[in-house]
This record gives structure tokens, sequence and C-alpha cells, in this order.
């Protein structure tokens, strides 16, 4: 028996399946099956459209089927019209980049972060892509430490600037640093304490010194802190990226400045000095340094004592030999503190030629 349809039922019935899509249309789809350079999709009416890989994400590194799982529907949008095999191009990008506006809106309003993926980097700073959205982040918005990105890099951000109607959208990654930077302070001041023995990594290396970041805050190394045996400069015995134990020696809570000893860490040179040495004692040393008031002489490792600009032009004029670092020399100690960590070398025959 054939069942008879009203004009009213044909053509509801036909309304269901007579669809006519055209260019910005907004329309549901499933993801039937992958190509290597996009996705098919089922639009409904028997229509079938395609979804190029540039339409689907912004990160080249992302496969389609890690975006749009196989028989789930989305939405999309049309961005051409059917070609000579009825077949319509999409783009799953453009729509989720109209949600990620309303969805940006809402992140600038509670001022929260986001990551962003770094597509391309311009003179000035770094455009990158949130969800279809394309930002810019100035450089002087990029924190110190990812002043040099990437393409493909992932970063944190905060937004700036915001303007749809403009597709304006201006980022920062520096303050997302600032703002994690000062509640790791928080926690880090909160939990040292002078004489703690950390773990820090060189970050930065200067004339003066080295910075050593402990727990994501960075704190200074002075130079007279490297070693108890004199250091030249801190490149002689520290690179960046290398990790070490140091004993935190002050903590300035109002600067917020953390400074740290190196040589703390190993047995104090001196208190052997103290056991070993005492005046009237001559000792062979080895010369670290001279200067204009006279040489620093190394009489034990780690301990200097300085032998006077006079008892050096006495050696030098009677040995006709001018002094130098790494030479040695027999030296007589005539002054000893080792509270001050102090030492005043003679000759040992000076005495004796006068």
């Amino acid at each position: 028996m054939v069942e008879k349809y009203s004009d009213e039922d044909f053509e509801n019935l036909l309304s269901r399946y007579d669809y006519k899509f055209k260019r910005g249309d907004i329309v549901n789809g499933v993801v039937c099956a992958y190509e290597s350079d996009g996705a098919i999709v089922d639009i409904g009416s028997k229509c079938t459209a395609f979804v190029p890989f540039y339409e689907v994400s912004s990160d080249k590194k992302t496969k389609v089927e890690d975006v749009l799982e196989k028989n789930t529907e989305y939405e999309f949008l049309i961005t051409q019209d059917a070609d000579e095999n009825g077949k319509f191009t999409l783009s799953y990008k453009k729509v989720a980049a109209a949600h990620t506006w309303t969805e940006l809106e809402k992140i600038k309003e509670n001022d929260e972060t986001i990551a962003a993926l770094v597509t391309q980097v311009v003179k000035g700073g770094v455009i990158v892509d949130i969800s279809g959205v394309q930002g810019f982040i100035p450089q002087g918005q990029l924190c110190a430490r990812e002043t040099v990105s990437n393409v493909g890099d992932k970063i944190e951000v905060k937004i700036l600037t915001l303007d749809k109607s403009q597709n304006n959208l201006i980022l920062s990654n520096k303050k997302v640093y600032e703002t994690n930077m000062a509640e790791t302070r928080k926690n880090v001041f909160s939990q040292v304490e002078v004489g703690q023995i950390v773990k820090g990594e060189v970050i930065r290396i200067t004339d003066f010194g080295a910075f050593v970041n402990v727990g994501g805050v960075d704190c200074l190394l002075p130079l007279s802190q490297i070693s108890w045996k004199w250091v030249e400069h801190p490149t002689d015995l520290l690179k960046v990226g290398q990790e070490i134990n140091v004993e935190i020696i002050d903590i300035d809570h109002d600067k917020q400045r953390i400074s740290l000893s190196l040589k703390n860490t190993e047995p104090d040179p001196w208190l052997e000095a103290e056991k070993e040495l005492k005046e009237g004692d001559t000792k062979e040393g080895v010369i670290t340094r001279v200067k204009p008031f006279g040489a620093f002489v190394e009489v034990m490792p780690g301990v200097e004592a300085l032998l006077p600009q006079s008892a050096v032009s006495s050696y030098q004029n009677k040995y006709g030999k001018i002094l130098a670092a790494g030479d040695k020399i027999d030296t007589k100690i005539e002054k000893f503190n080792p509270k001050d960590k102090r030492i005043s070398l003679g000759l040992p025959d000076e005495k004796a030629d006068a």
C-alpha cells in the first residue's frame, strides 16, 4: 500500500532535506573522514564539504584529528560556495574565533591569563594565535626570559587591549610574569632564613658577582662570597646554567633582596690556619696578585696574607727579579689576627740583612 501525502506534508518533508547553503552561512556538520590536507564533513541534505587544514588550526604541529573528532558534530562557516562537484569549503577556525572573542572578553574582565601560540616573530614583537584569534605582543611586553620567542612556542599572556570590531588584540606576557613573580617571591620569602643552605641555578654573571635563581627568585652572589680564594672574575669558577648549593647570608624583606654565599658551604680555611700558623713562622706561599701597596701571598689553601711593598722592593732589589702572580716566595709571619682574618708578612732574612 502506497502511503499518500498531502501537499502540506510534502512541503514539510521537502523542507527538511532541501537546503540551500551559501557562502557566509553557519552550518552544523559531522566529520566523516580525514584527508592529508583536511577533513570531509557531512553538512546535511546529502551535501559534503571540505575543511582545509589551515581552516582548522594555526598550529602547524597539530593534526586535524586532534581538533576535529570523527563522527562528531561541530559548527562551521561556509567560506566558498559549492564547486563543480557540489562540495563546499568550510572553516572551523573562524567559527571558533567568534566564540573565542566572547571568551576573551570574559578573561579580560576577570584579569585572567590564557595560553597563546606564537605564529610569527616580527620587528617589535610577536604575533600569536588564541583559538583562531590573532593577537600581538609588543617586545616590551615580553618578560626578560622570553624576549626571544620562536614560532610554535606556547606562552601565557594577559589581555591589555581588546577591540572585536577592529579585530585588535594586544597582549602581555610580562604582566603574567610579574604576577607570578609576586606570588613566587611571597612564597620564597616566607620560607627562607639566614644560614639556610639552598640549591640554585646561575642565570647571569656580572663583574661584581652572579645572580642565582633560588625557587624562582633571583638572588645576588657577591664576588667576595664566591670562594675563600681570590677570584679575579666570577667566570673563573662559575658558568650560566650551573647548579650550585649556596648559603643565605642576608634577607632584606623591604627591598625583596636575598644575598648568598658559595664559600660558606665549604670549610673555613682560616679555622685551620689558626691551628697551624703562629707569628714568627716561616712559610712558603704563592703570590696571587700584586698591588701598589704590596703583594698578596697564599700561605695556605684559601688563606691570603699581605707582603708590604717595602718587603716586595727589598726582595726584588736583592734577587733582581720582579715579583708576579704565580711566583713562589718564602715569607715570615709578622702579625696574625685570625679573628679579622688578617696576616702581615715579612721576609725571613730581612733582619739578618739589616
